[in-house]
């Protein structure tokens, strides 16, 4: 059995942070002991992680400047200080600090992976977590293996790191079972005499929900009785209503804060629409296609991989709001179309059930020791 160790910044609202919970959770118990390590005891994610799964953290709080912290110490200093102990395997979930304190292992026999889910293609971004672009570059050269969750994310890192062997693909593990079974509750949502449009994620700038809003505004002035769910919780919500009311269309945009199961939402809606400015590999999109919902999405890294190269699988449209809009009244306008990309959603959903994408993540750990 090997010992494994994932630590992550914490395990809060966000995708990655989901992904992780689903990863150790299903990683097999007679193979691998697992431990989670979080840096800052937070997060609604915590409650998911399975009985036989063991949780630590560093510090009960986040608190104020703690990046800036981080960087006065070396990597090997902060592993002695936060890993107590010795692992067969050590998994820094999430590009930046996590990535920067696992590279300062100091056991030789350790296997060091990095998993990373959205990396810049510049530069100057890439000292998130970092003193300079050269401690970077030496950080990542000491993991065993580098995994991104999308062919982009490869793309990005080797362009920032065109020395350092290209990483693997691995997608993210989606407790499909799981999925399926809550997306069978029943659900009140909001009236409509027209189509449901729904997204799903944090209330913050990348995930520009405005852009949605207002597209929604947009179309419901041209005559569509639309209705817009957005689940999710952050610190733009009180800004998002204000511009909903200011677009007179607070009573067709329904904020329903954060849902522990947006399943048996989502799969009750009509069309589910990303319009982020950037993502990893969608997890919210991703499980939108498992639960049967057509998805229109602007281009963020993965959603070609997800929907097709020529929209096979759904529709992924420049990332500006007129292309996004342009997206969804095509949908809207035609019933077929919809129809059809119903039946792709399923279909492509298939892919990113929970077997298969466990059975790689445990084949390429197992391989490490090999």
């Amino acid at each position: 059995m090997k010992k494994i160790l994932f630590f992550i910044h914490n395990l809060g609202p966000g995708g990655a942070e989901k992904v992780l919970v689903n990863l150790a959770n299903a990683l097999d118990p007679d193979k691998f002991e697992v431990t989670v390590l979080s840096l800052f005891d937070e997060g609604v994610n915590r409650q998911f992680l399975a009985s036989h799964i063991r949780y630590q953290y560093c510090f009960k709080k986040m608190f104020r400047g703690n990046s800036h912290v981080v960087k006065l110490l070396s990597p090997r200093m902060l592993h002695r200080w936060y890993i107590k102990e010795k692992y067969d395997i050590e998994v820094a979930f999430l590009e930046g600090p996590s990535s920067r304190i696992i590279s300062g292992c100091p056991h030789l026999d350790t296997k060091l992976v990095s998993w990373i889910h959205c990396y810049p293609n510049r530069t100057d971004n890439v000292t998130l977590g970092f003193r300079s672009y050269q401690e970077a570059e030496q950080a990542y050269g000491r993991f065993h293996q580098v995994v991104c969750v999308s062919d982009t994310a490869v793309a990005g890192f080797q362009q920032v790191f065109p020395k350092l062997p290209a990483p693997t693909v691995l997608y993210n593990v989606n407790d499909s079972d799981h999925i399926h079974n809550l997306a069978q509750e029943p659900v009140d949502l909001p009236a409509t005499d027209g189509l449901r449009l729904v997204t799903v994620g944090r209330l913050i700038p990348v995930k520009a929900m405005d852009r949605l809003i207002r597209i929604h505004a947009k179309l419901r002035s041209e005559g569509y009785p639309l209705t817009t769910c957005i689940l999710g919780a952050g610190a733009l919500e009180s800004e998002l209503i204000e511009l909903s009311r200011t677009l007179n269309v607070s009573n067709s945009v329904s904020f329903l804060g954060y849902q522990t199961n947006p399943y048996k939402y989502v799969a009750k809606c009509d069309l589910f629409v990303c319009s982020s400015l950037s993502e990893g590999f969608s997890t919210a999109a991703t499980e939108a296609l498992i639960v049967g919902t057509p998805v229109c999405t602007v281009e963020v890294s993965g959603m070609k991989e997800l929907l097709g190269e020529n929209n096979e699988y759904g529709i992924v449209t420049e990332n500006d709001e007129q292309a996004l809009y342009e997206g969804i009244k095509r949908l809207l306008d035609d019933p077929a179309l919809m129809a059809h990309y119903k039946k792709q959603a399923a279909l492509r959903g298939k892919a990113f059930e929970k077997n298969q994408t466990v059975k790689a993540a445990e084949e390429m750990l197992l391989a490490l020791e090999g």
